[in-house]
């Protein structure tokens, strides 16, 4: 796939496929309320359209991710050479009264369906909030250091 970094049709190459199929964790760059950069892996799901990542209510990102939408994510594998798939969007946080709609797929994804059903009745109780953060990818950037290489490294070739 010849595309440029930033081009959201890279998440249609079979990197990116591979890597938002994976059980690799994302990282989710913001940042905080107090004004300082933050990075939190998390488990996510990947619709075709968004990531779909869930926390639990009152966590400190939810009023951080919406004061400050504009987010970046990565997920990769260690390598050598790493995968690497680069996404920039906004994050959009949803109240949730329960379960998120999500946290079983991605649970099942990373877990199997025993162990994701068993969490999910573990949490499920009368009371639950949650929230449902959903970045829809503004730019996309893959490297896997074989084909797509950075610039910079690219140039010294």
């Amino acid at each position: 796939m010849d595309l440029p970094q930033g081009d959201v049709r890279l998440l249609g190459s079979e990197v990116a496929g591979r890597l938002l199929a994976s059980t690799e964790l994302a990282r989710l760059a913001y940042v905080a309320a107090d004004g300082t950069p933050r990075v939190f892996p998390m488990m996510f799901h990947w619709n075709g359209e968004e990531i779909v990542m869930a926390t639990f209510g009152g966590a400190h990102k939810i009023p951080a991710l919406r004061a400050r939408p504009d987010v970046a994510l990565t997920v990769d594998t260690p390598g050598p050479p790493p995968d690497v798939l680069l996404i920039r969007g906004r994050a959009q946080v949803t109240d949730v009264a329960g379960v998120v709609p999500e946290y079983g797929l991605i649970h099942r994804r990373y877990f199997g369906e025993e162990q994701a059903a068993a969490t999910v009745a573990e949490i499920d109780r009368p009371g639950l909030t949650m929230a449902r953060i959903a970045v829809r990818p503004t730019w996309a950037g893959v490297l896997d250091f074989q084909t797509r290489v950075p610039r910079a490294l690219a140039e010294r070739s």
